[in-house]
């Protein structure tokens, strides 16, 4: 039997790409700028993580050796004299952006080679006519906001403007994205949120925006925060991906969290809603636990990204990895001869760089299970490496990219 499973770490870069400059993200590097907070004491929270980053099982897969052949050093605090029990490496870029769609787009064997459509840093950012249309079809009194911001920062900013006069927060970022913030309580909900993205999402097709993000949030009186009732609407990928390959096999796909959202539904024989770091993993040991064969169990674990990522929260960001990497035993006891674990990333998020956006970087690749045997599998030349290689080893057919290292 032969099964495999992504378990992909959103945001968790380990190195800036050669082509970072285009993007204003030179130097950046997620997992070592924590790494060095961590070992100066800069990123310790009372009662929950102190001192040099902690990731014993992360470091025996393979990840410091991983970051040592990406970025020439090894990562303070992560034991260096390691023996990797997993296949190591770290994989290169070649779509054209860094956001969430392509980087997963990429990672099943679909890079995205052309540009996405943006909206530019100006106040109002989208176009008279889109706003319009909107505002029209919808029915909605008007729009707040209009322009690229923090989704934490632009609620607390509208919020109470927008309870008064029910109109919803609409803003972007230097993504692909067109986001709208709406309040929990006020008319309609969530559904009627929900709504105004399918709206949203018809009327932004001649735009090529590659999302439409549900941001829903709670508060009152200028304190507001933001919910995990957040849903993506993304477009359909551009070609067939991983996915559609091994549902046309008669495979299985099950995705987890946002990863159905990311892929516009399409290529899944199971959804699985979840929230939360301890929510993903739990659902994720379970769906392995009956995955049959030929199957692909496929996880995103967003709050790396979402909560500590965007906010430039070094320490938080420490404490998630740390958390996570004392989680990973858990699957030793339930993998089949067959299995293979495949960790990864579909961008960075440097906490320590300027602004609040992602970082164009290199993302590690780990692979391990009960038949791997470690070793390096050194500099990936695009993302589409790890699809290629599940789609060889299901035995689905080939990807239009990558090549294979299982």
């Amino acid at each position: 039997m032969k099964r495999t499973f992504i378990l992909l770490l959103d945001s968790f870069g380990i190195g800036a790409l050669p082509d970072a400059d285009k993007f204003g993200d030179v130097g950046t590097n997620t997992l070592l700028h924590i790494a060095e907070n961590c070992f100066q004491g800069k990123a310790d929270i009372a009662n929950l993580r102190q001192g040099p980053l902690k990731m014993p099982n992360l470091t025996k897969i393979g990840l410091n050796a991983a970051a040592k052949a990406c970025c020439g050093q090894t990562i303070p605090g992560l034991d260096e004299n390691v023996t990797p029990t997993g296949l190591y490496g770290y994989a290169t870029e070649i779509s054209r952006g860094k956001d969430t769609t392509s980087g997963h787009w990429e990672i099943a064997g679909a890079p995205v080679l052309f540009d996405w459509g943006y909206f530019p840093k100006t106040c109002p950012s989208f176009p008279a006519e889109l706003t319009k249309a909107f505002i029209e079809k919808s029915g909605i009194p008007g729009i707040l906001g209009d322009k690229h911001a923090s989704g934490t920062d632009i609620i607390n900013e509208f919020g109470d403007e927008h309870l008064k006069t029910g109109k919803p927060i609409v803003y972007t970022s230097s993504d692909s994205v067109f986001q709208i913030a709406y309040h929990e309580e006020a008319p309609g909900g969530l559904a009627r949120l929900y709504e105004l993205c399918k709206i949203a999402r018809e009327l932004l097709m001649p735009y090529n925006i590659g999302r439409v993000i549900a941001r829903p949030f709670v508060g009152k009186d200028g304190k507001y925060t933001r919910t995990e009732n957040r849903h993506d609407y993304s477009i359909t990928p551009h070609m067939p991906t991983l996915l559609d390959k091994i549902v046309a096999a008669s495979g299985s796909v099950i995705g987890i969290g946002k990863i159905p959202d990311i892929f516009a539904h399409r290529g899944f024989t199971k959804e699985v809603t979840a929230h939360g770091l301890k929510e993903l993993f739990a659902k994720t040991l379970q769906e392995i636990k009956t995955a049959p064969d030929r199957s692909l169990v496929f996880t995103n674990f967003v709050d790396f990204d979402m909560y500590f990522g965007h906010r430039r929260d070094v320490a938080g960001y420490a404490d998630a990895l740390e958390k996570f990497d004392k989680m990973i035993p858990e699957l030793y006891p339930i993998l089949q001869p067959g299995d293979v674990v495949i960790i990864t990333a579909d961008h960075g998020c440097d906490p320590t760089h300027s602004g609040s956006d992602h970082s164009r970087e290199y993302i590690p690749v780990l692979a391990f299970g009960p038949d791997i045997k470690g070793g390096s599998i050194g500099r990936r030349e695009t993302f589409a490496d790890i699809g290629q290689s599940i789609a060889h080893y299901l035995e689905v057919g080939e990807l239009e990219y990558g090549e294979a290292f299982l």
